[in-house]
């Protein structure tokens, strides 16, 4: 690939289609639900029966606004819809109503990390509202092909960048964080497997130094993000290989055969004059206004990069802030955390640690996990005050507050009798009793054996049961031992 890249220079660009997680469909009231008996969520409307009309989902409008406002963009006043024709089995109507010279959203930005972690912004063209198809099923049924209308109609954002990647990996991590922001801006549940994100590729290479673009080649119906950096790297290593035999490449429309690894030939490539675009006379123009933007904009919820930002002015390392900020519903718990403990560093070593590996042995969400988010901080705190250590606290003591989540962290533990011992005189008969045992190794630590401290700690710990505070104890150890 290197090689490559120092003759061609790739041009990329992506388009991702956002299914939105609303109740009804885009134009119709027909339900959403994922997984439902095939054609039971359909009516007149969304079949495109004679004599029907489409009306407008107020809810794709505010989730559209969304997304524009967290990616900066500039979002159209008059939105004006049109009519996409073309055929399909699974388009009952013959045409998608769609967004053509009106996008709601255009300019803009989504940030990322290149290839070598350094960021970058990839600019966004446009982002407008549609519908979706059915899906035509093709592996049940030997002899024939069968059709789900169920997914016709329903709500989608189409997001167009600007030819602005360089590699497949640009486009993995920029896939990454448009599922990241659709999930924090509750839009679409952003899962690839049940068709609620897909993305189509186009992709062209050009002799470095021309300005002119390559023919570009559309890669479609791919199921995983890195199936999308794998069908993109492929690609431009085929285009190269067309130019450096002399030939040239055609302008095609290809899917991705994840078992071989290569780009396949679906189609000759439609351009936009072959859809017959013309305004759509069912639907009258909808207008939004700037105090329905401000309005919408006040009740976001943080985002991802606020979120990030806040949390390394917090002294959070940057690996600790992006895995806290990778899921919103973590990034909230720890909000919660923070809000009533100001120990973050300590937040955040709960929340990856004992928290984390709880959720990932029972296979469960942050949301279901049992213990509140200000019981967590006042297991924080009783470390912090030195009522507890913090190995009985991520032990016992968390082991006994998830059999019983609402009890008061401090009283458990001294039901369960895990109270640091910080009496300095009954400390010092256990330091003198743990030295005792060990005259030969006391006289070694004197004649310069400073590792031994650990010792003679532990055996305090040992004949304390574990409840003696450390830092008291160290300091009552050494006192001893340099006498």
């Amino acid at each position: 690939m290197e090689e490559i890249l120092k003759k061609y220079e790739p041009i990329i660009g992506l388009e991702v289609h956002v299914q939105l997680s609303t109740a009804s469909k885009a134009y119709s009231s027909d339900g959403t639900t994922y997984g439902a008996m095939p054609n039971t969520q359909t009516n007149a409307i969304s079949l495109g029966h004679p004599g029907t009309l489409p009306m407008v989902n107020e809810q794709v409008i505010e989730k559209a606004v969304r997304l524009g406002i967290a990616c900066q963009c500039n979002i159209r006043e008059r939105n004006e819809y049109a009519r996409k024709n073309y055929f399909y089995a699974d388009m009952p109507k013959g045409y998608q109503i769609t967004q053509d010279t009106t996008p709601i959203c255009t300019g803009g930005f989504v940030a990322i990390k290149d290839a070598q972690g350094a960021p970058k912004n990839i600019g966004l063209t446009r982002i407008h509202m549609e519908e979706d198809s059915g899906k035509s099923i093709h592996d049940i049924d030997p002899f024939h092909t069968l059709i789900d209308l169920n997914r016709a109609g329903v709500p989608l954002l189409e997001i167009v960048t600007e030819p602005e990647f360089k590699d497949g990996q640009e486009a993995y991590n920029y896939l990454s964080e448009v599922r990241k922001l659709v999930r924090y801006l509750d839009i679409s549940d952003g899962n690839m497997e049940e068709g609620s994100l897909r993305c189509d590729v186009n992709v062209s290479i050009r002799p470095r130094g021309q300005k002119e673009f390559g023919t570009k080649v559309e890669v479609k119906n791919m199921n995983s993000f890195r199936n999308v950096q794998k069908a993109i790297d492929y690609e431009i290593k085929r285009q190269y290989e067309v130019y450096e035999s002399g030939n040239q490449v055609v302008q095609q429309t290809m899917t991705f055969d994840a078992g071989t690894g290569a780009t396949v030939l679906l189609r000759a490539k439609e351009d936009a004059h072959d859809y017959r675009y013309f305004p759509e006379p069912d639907l009258q123009p909808v207008l939004v206004k700037q105090d329905y933007i401000d309005r919408v904009k006040s009740e976001l919820p943080p985002l991802p990069s606020e979120l990030l930002a806040k949390y390394l002015k917090l002294g959070l390392s940057e690996y600790d802030a992006a895995l806290l900020t990778e899921s919103k519903d973590i990034a909230l718990y720890f909000e919660d955390i923070i809000a009533h403990s100001n120990n973050q560093k300590a937040a955040a070593n709960w929340l990856m640690g004992s928290v984390k590996s709880y959720l990932n042995d029972k296979a469960i969400s942050i949301s279901e996990f049992p213990i509140a988010a200000q019981t967590i901080a006042n297991l924080i705190s009783l470390v912090e005050k030195g009522t507890v250590s913090n190995t009985a606290a991520n032990g016992e003591l968390f082991k006994a507050l998830l059999e019983k989540p609402n009890e008061d962290p401090e009283s458990l533990a001294k039901s369960l009798n895990l109270i640091q011992e910080s009496d300095s005189s009954a400390l010092l008969e256990l330091v003198e009793k743990a030295l005792a045992q060990y005259p030969d190794k006391v006289a070694e630590y004197k004649s310069g054996k400073k590792g031994l401290l650990g010792l003679f700690m532990g055996e305090v710990m040992k004949l304390s049961r574990g409840k003696a505070d450390p830092k008291m104890a160290s300091k009552l150890v050494q006192q001893e031992l340099d006498k």
